[in-house]
C-alpha cells in the first residue's frame, strides 16, 4: 500500500485511511471497519464466523484494550498478558488486571472476555474455534514461533473441546520478510520449529520462510510465514489461514515498528469470544 521508507514518495499522499473511497478496501480477504473512533483491520473469514476482534494502527495510540474493546463489543472483559517473547498461553482468567502475568498468549475459558496482545513488528495472531467459540490471541515474534507459542495454543483450544482441524485463524500486520534482517542461528532455530522434523536453510528458503541476504551471515526472515508453516504442521489448513500482507516497517502512516523508529510504542490486536460459559 505505502511506498518503504526513503524511497522519495511522501507517504500522506497515499495514506490508506485519508479518504477511503471505493479503493479502500482492496485487500483480498480483509476489511477496514470504520467506527467513530477511526478504522480498524479485520479478517473476512472471522468475521463471517461471528467473531468480533480488530487489528488497531497507530492512530489508536494513546488507547489501551480497556477502551479498544468497547469498539469490538459492548460489556466485555479485558484481558491482557505482560508480554516477555516466550511461549506461555494463560486461561483469560488469569490475566484481568494489572500487574499483568507473564505470557505471550492468551486463551479464554468462560463468555463474554476479549483477549489482547500488542506488537511493533512481531505477528499478531487470533485463533477462533467456532464450535466451541473459545478463542485465544499470541504475540509471535521469531522466538515465540521458535519456543512453539502457536501449538501451545492450539493445545489450550483442545482443552476447551476444539477440533483443530476446525481453527480459523489471522495473522495481522507485521514485518515483511524483505525487510527483517536476522543472523543465521536465528533462522536455524526458527527452522527447527517450524515442522516436526528440522528445516534447513535450503528448505526454509524454498518454503518461502527465509530469503537471501547480501550481508554474510544474515538472512531475510518472513516471521509470517513461519508461524503459518507452524500451523500447518500442527494440522490446521492453509484455507483455514489468513495472512495480512501489510508490513509495519513499510507502512509508517499506519504502524509503529520498532525495527524502523528504535521506539517502544505498541498497536494492539483483540478478539472477543462466543463461548456461552
Amino acid at each position: 500500500m505505502n511506498p518503504a521508507p526513503g524511497d522519495g514518495r511522501d507517504t500522506a499522499e497515499v495514506d490508506p485511511l485519508a479518504q477511503p473511497d471505493s479503493s479502500f478496501n482492496t485487500l483480498p480477504g480483509w476489511t477496514w471497519v470504520g467506527c467513530y473512533g477511526g478504522y480498524f483491520l479485520t479478517a473476512d473469514h472471522l468475521h463471517d464466523a461471528g467473531f468480533e476482534h480488530g487489528f488497531f494502527t497507530r492512530r489508536w495510540h494513546g488507547r489501551g484494550p480497556d477502551e479498544l474493546a468497547a469498539y469490538l463489543s459492548c460489556g466485555v472483559t479485558v484481558h491482557r498478558p505482560q508480554q516477555v517473547h516466550g511461549n506461555v498461553v494463560l486461561e483469560a482468567s488469569a490475566a484481568f488486571c494489572a500487574p499483568w502475568p507473564d505470557a505471550d498468549g492468551l486463551v479464554s475459558d468462560r463468555g463474554g472476555q476479549s483477549l489482547w496482545v500488542c506488537g511493533a513488528d512481531c505477528t499478531p495472531v487470533l485463533l477462533a474455534d467456532p464450535q466451541t467459540g473459545h478463542v485465544a490471541a499470541c504475540h509471535a515474534g521469531w522466538r515465540g514461533v521458535a519456543a512453539g507459542i502457536l501449538p501451545e495454543a492450539i493445545a489450550r483450544l483442545e482443552q476447551r473441546g476444539a477440533d483443530r482441524s476446525q481453527l480459523l485463524i489471522a495473522l495481522g500486520p507485521a514485518v515483511s520478510g524483505e525487510r527483517y534482517q536476522v543472523e543465521e542461528s536465528v533462522a536455524l532455530q526458527v527452522g527447527e520449529a517450524v515442522a516436526a522434523e528440522p528445516r534447513s536453510l535450503e528448505q526454509l528458503q524454498r518454503q518461502g520462510v527465509i530469503l537471501p541476504d547480501s550481508e554474510q551471515g544474515r538472512w531475510r526472515l518472513d516471521i509470517r510465514q513461519a508461524a503459518a508453516q507452524q500451523l500447518q504442521s500442527e494440522g490446521i489448513d492453509s484455507e483455514r489461514i489468513r495472512t495480512c500482507p501489510l508490513c509495519t516497517i513499510a507502512e509508517p502512516t499506519l504502524f509503529h515498528s520498532w525495527r524502523r523508529d528504535q521506539v517502544k510504542t505498541v498497536q494492539w490486536s483483540g478478539i472477543v469470544g462466543q463461548a456461552a460459559i
